[in-house]
């Protein structure tokens, strides 16, 4: 049995029938008979509502918004899946092969990482990084420090070598490579080589310590750049502790207020010395001592004082003063004769060039005679002779002109500057047998050997040395020529020193040989023997042969 549907409800039904009919139909047509104008309108004015509607929005973006507006804003990205991170394999091995914990380096924050400090590579010096790696920083600078004052310019040059070459820090610590950075700065200062040890210590870092700075200072007194310190000291005042230099570089610098305001209060509180209160007062208010007698030399000498000194009119002389003084009197500031005599010094350690010494014997004509005057007289007719190339001058010449320098011990330097045009000058007799000496004493003392032609002890001992033979004749009776000859002929090298080598302390090792060259070539045979014969072991074979081509020739 089925229930009928009531009349309403089928009318409604069948309205909507229609109405879908309707729809499409109405669809079909006019998609078949394209658009009707009507609704085209319709649509254009659509599109003009939602234009309207952008400019609004934009104009409203436009003003500025208040928090709540900035706030309904901000909504929350959403969350991107992230990615696990790659993993990768381990190197290591499956099976442990010990039991024992792996080695850790461990550095202290403060110290930073250990760098090579040094002007000189190792592919000049002949010397690898190491040479200092395996020494404690400690007794490296107390060797350094008390090294004696050498006069063989073979040791001499090894030592600039030493001090100068690129090396890394002791032990592997940026605070020992530092320690050993000021004791190689200091020791150049006290060979009186200013230039070298100012790069070394601004390569060092002049900000380091202050240490650094206080040596850099130093430096810069006496080479007359005391500027720069300055205007870094202005800027960092932490970087000393020394109210000398805070005063002197706050005058420097034109702040004479804070300096007068400095030198009050260390003259009230007793931080300095009364030579050094008395210079400042001197140096700061020059007008009230206009014609007051000169303040007397103190015993101790710094740069400081020594260029207080000089800057309040009363310069002091640096002959009686330790050699890195003597720089101060190369400049043209210095007479010519104080010029000469700070030249020679400096030389004679190896610390100024051999040409600059012969640009000041031969500035002018000397102006007097006896001393340093007769050997500026001896070296210019000398040169002038050479100049002409005539045998017979330069064989007249010669003989006196060597025997200047030697007064003023600086043959090697006169060979290193005449050996090579001297070479090609014909000469006989004694003329010829101090041409082949200063072929001998110069850097091409190899090629020299040829001219060595007699078959006496001494002349086949030269020969033999030059070339690095070993010698065939006899020991020469010369205490020091027979130490010679052993060395070369009967190497026996020190085992502790060799030993020392190869454990990284190469540098070590070197500085005791210095002091063994020194003691040898003043007499110490044993000293002498056992140096050059582990000189040559480690392979320091040039200055072994020129260290015994010296002490042999100069020993005469």
């Amino acid at each position: 049995m089925s229930a009928a549907l009531p009349t309403p409800s089928l009318a409604a039904l069948g309205a909507l029938i229609c109405a879908i009919t309707a729809t499409s139909v109405f669809a079909e047509s006019a998609e078949d008979r394209g658009p009707v104008p009507h609704v085209q309108a319709g649509t254009k004015t659509a599109e003009e509502k939602g234009q309207a509607k952008q400019q609004a929005e934009s104009k409203k973006n436009d003003q500025p918004l208040s928090v709540i507006d900035w706030l309904g804003q901000q909504t929350p990205s959403a969350p991107t899946a992230k990615r696990p991170p790659k993993t990768t394999r381990s190197e290591e091995p499956p099976v442990a092969t010990s039991a024992a914990p792996p080695h850790i380096s461990v550095t202290p924050l403060g110290d930073g990482a250990p760098r090579r400090i040094g002007l000189v590579p190792g592919n000049v010096t002949g010397l690898t990084s190491n040479i200092w790696t395996g020494s404690e920083v400690s007794m490296l600078t107390a060797r350094i420090a008390d090294l004696p004052d050498l006069h063989l310019p073979a040791a001499q040059a090894l030592l600039y070598t030493v001090l100068l070459a690129e090396a890394e820090a002791p032990q592997g610590l940026a605070r020992n490579g530092d320690t050993l950075a000021l004791a190689r700065v200091e020791k150049l200062m006290e060979l009186g080589a200013l230039d070298p040890a100012l790069s070394l210590i601004e390569q060092a870092g002049v900000t380091t310590s202050t240490a650094h700075f206080d040596l850099w200072m130093q430096l810069s007194l006496l080479t007359g750049t005391e500027d720069r310190a300055c205007a870094r000291l202005m800027k960092a005042p932490h970087l000393t502790r020394d109210y000398g230099t805070r005063i002197f570089c706050s005058a420097r610098t034109g702040y004479w207020e804070n300096a007068a305001l400095t030198f009050g209060s260390a003259q009230a509180l007793g931080l300095l010395e009364d030579t050094q209160l008395d210079l400042f007062d001197r140096f700061l208010n020059p007008d009230y001592f206009e014609g007051a007698e000169p303040l007397r030399a103190p015993r101790r000498m710094d740069p400081m004082t020594f260029r207080l000194f000089e800057t309040i009119g009363e310069p002091l002389p640096s002959n009686i003063l330790p050699r890195a003084y003597a720089v101060a009197d190369l400049r043209d500031l210095a007479g010519w004769k104080a010029q000469l005599e700070a030249a020679e010094r400096l030389t004679r350690a190896g610390a100024l060039p051999d040409n600059q010494l012969l640009g000041l014997y031969t500035d002018r004509q000397p102006a007097a005679s006896g001393g340093i005057w007769d050997r500026v007289a001896a070296l210019q007719r000398f040169e002038t002779a050479l100049s002409t190339g005539s045998a017979e001058a330069v064989a007249k010449t010669l003989p006196p002109a060597w025997e200047a320098m030697r007064e003023a011990s600086l043959e090697v330097s006169f060979a290193a500057l005449f050996s090579e045009p001297l070479s090609t000058i014909p000469l006989a007799g004694h003329a010829s047998r101090l041409a082949r000496d200063v072929a001998l004493l110069s850097p091409n003392y190899e090629a020299a050997a040829a001219r060595v032609l007699g078959d006496a002890p001494e002349e086949q001992l030269l020969r033999a040395v030059a070339r690095g033979e070993t010698p065939s004749g006899p020991a020469p009776d010369a205490h020091l020529a027979a130490a010679v000859h052993d060395a070369f002929s009967n190497p026996t090298p020190r085992a502790d020193l060799m030993e020392m080598a190869r454990d990284e302390q190469l540098g070590m090792a070197i500085l005791r040989l210095l002091s063994m060259l020194h003691d040898g070539a003043s007499g110490d045979t044993s000293a002498l023997r056992d140096a050059l014969a582990t000189l040559r072991a480690l392979g320091l074979e040039d200055t072994a042969r020129r260290a015994a081509l010296q002490i042999v020739l100069l020993e005469q």
